[in-house]
């Protein structure tokens, strides 16, 4: 595997390739990531991860500077795993070598509600990052997890709109055994919050199976489940029910007429913020 932390060494591995396969990340790498780069392996060759903790989508009170930068550990993972072919590993200076002043900015519709709402400007800098390292990539396929289901449609929508030569592969959430969606931010969780995590993925769980059961009435089928987590010690920024189409809240005609629908939801366990979803 080659390690290159540099623009110009990046395109200089990849000059002549024309099915490179993309899985960008932020680093500190579990088998969730491990499993979008397998899966880039079958749809392109060579396969180019990206690490870099990207601080144009990172709020003014969040965890930019506590974030997980384990770089040594993480070409271990991947030179083990054998699927990449290319690290980008840059630094800060070299993905913004002056201040991005250019930044794309998704429809208010998309970008500006559940995660968008609780974090602003999140997806601003989720989309320019990305953009910008398709620009450094140029790839033919991309992979992204499903556990991050809004960042996947918005990042779907940019390059439809953009008509990006890009396609987008949406990898299944990979858990933990006992239902906990794999992230980064786990490690962040004392022993006695990791025993109370999965409760998040149980409460998705149950709203699909009042769905499922013929239940429309989607307002209270979110407040009663938010009330359930809080009841145990959570604090939910958001538990949704929406349209897997656009993120749209259903109408009750809708939900009984089979419309294919995901409930979304983040919370916080003492001081870390956890987001899952569960597609119907």
């Amino acid at each position: 595997m080659k390690v290159v932390h540099t623009i110009q060494e990046l395109r200089d591995q990849l000059q002549g390739q024309l099915r490179v396969a993309f899985v960008p990340t932020m680093g500190n790498l579990h088998d969730g990531h491990l499993a979008l780069m397998k899966m880039a392996r079958q749809h392109g060759d060579p396969v180019v991860a990206s690490i870099f903790v990207n601080p144009l989508q990172f709020g003014p009170n969040e965890d930019f500077a506590e974030y997980p930068r384990t770089l040594a550990q993480d070409i271990e993972k991947l030179e083990k795993a054998r699927d990449v072919y290319v690290l980008f590993a840059p630094s800060e200076k070299e993905m913004y070598p002056e201040p991005q002043s250019f930044r794309m900015q998704p429809p208010n519709d998309l970008g500006n509600i559940l995660e968008g709402e609780f974090r602003p400007g999140f997806f601003d800098g989720v989309s320019t990052v990305v953009m910008k390292l398709f620009s450094c990539v140029q790839p033919r396929v991309a992979v992204f997890g499903k556990k991050d289901y809004q960042q996947l449609m918005v990042v779907r929508k940019m390059c439809r709109q953009f008509q990006l030569p890009v396609e987008i592969l949406a990898h299944e959430t990979v858990r933990e055994t006992d239902g906990l969606a794999m992230s980064s931010r786990n490690r962040y969780l004392s022993e006695a919050e990791r025993s109370q995590a999965p409760q998040l993925y149980a409460c998705l769980q149950a709203v699909r199976e009042r769905v499922l059961a013929g239940e429309t009435d989607v307002k209270k089928i979110e407040s009663e489940a938010a009330k359930q987590l809080e009841q145990q010690g959570w604090q939910v920024d958001y538990l949704s029910l929406r349209r897997q189409s656009d993120l749209l809240m259903p109408s009750a005609e809708q939900i009984a007429q089979g419309e294919p629908l995901v409930a979304l939801g983040a919370a916080r366990l003492g001081q870390t913020r956890l987001i899952d979803n569960l597609e119907i």
